[in-house]
């Protein structure tokens, strides 16, 4: 059985991420999905396991803080920060968690420690990242993959332009002392997004909008 393994979306599905999905019979997201959008391309391509990320506010009441099932006959933890896995990993195959945009792969025990990294916006220059994984009598192997950091397809002009605008008025807002998760709230943006961008303009003097995508890798 092949799965796939992603987190922190952040609302954008990459196609080189789709490509590398398909074939897989699960797909499991550790979270910071932001947005039903995502869950439903993702449902198209197999069925998914998906827990609630701290950026999942308001649509994902109905999404799990935490999922515990058995697949091909391992047994599977899945959340998204790693500091609320359960101290005792004794009893899983798998324990998958996200939220710091790093790959990040140990063992505890017999049990397999997956941070996927992060397969939506870049980050600063951290690698986009996702994971796949073989189950086969029991064993699990695990393939890194990491995405081309320049995005391509869905990322289409008019998406380059509307992000554009959206770091311009980021830009503004900071300028008047507002807190990036009160500007993420007031214009219903992203919150890491928002967070990454005003950092980026406050820790490189005079930046501009474009300096920013380009530190971005857009």
């Amino acid at each position: 059985m092949k799965i796939g393994i992603i987190s922190d979306t952040h609302g954008l599905l990459r196609p080189e991420v789709t490509d590398a999905l398909d074939g897989c019979e699960a797909i499991l997201h550790a979270g910071d999905i932001s947005g039903q959008e995502i869950l439903d391309r993702l449902a198209r391509i197999a069925p998914v396991y998906a827990v609630r990320g701290n950026n999942d506010m308001g649509w994902a009441p109905h999404i799990p803080m935490f999922l515990d099932f058995e697949l091909e006959g391992l047994r599977i933890y899945i959340t998204h920060k790693k500091k609320d896995l359960p101290g005792d990993l004794s009893g899983y195959d798998l324990a998958v968690f996200g939220h710091s945009h790093r790959y990040e792969m140990a063992r505890q025990g017999k049990t397999l420690l997956l941070n996927p990294g992060s397969c939506g916006p870049r980050r600063f220059h951290q690698a986009i990242t996702m994971a796949t994984a073989d189950i086969n009598d029991g064993n699990i192997e695990v393939a890194r993959i990491d995405i081309p950091q320049k995005p391509v397809g869905r990322f289409t002009k008019t998406a380059e332009a509307d992000l554009k605008m959206q770091i311009e008025t980021v830009i503004r807002e900071t300028q008047k002392n507002r807190n990036p998760d009160d500007i993420a709230a007031k214009y219903g943006y992203d919150r890491a997004l928002t967070n990454q961008i005003a950092r980026l303009y406050l820790t490189h003097p005079g930046v501009d909008a474009d300096g920013i995508m380009a530190k971005m890798g857009y």
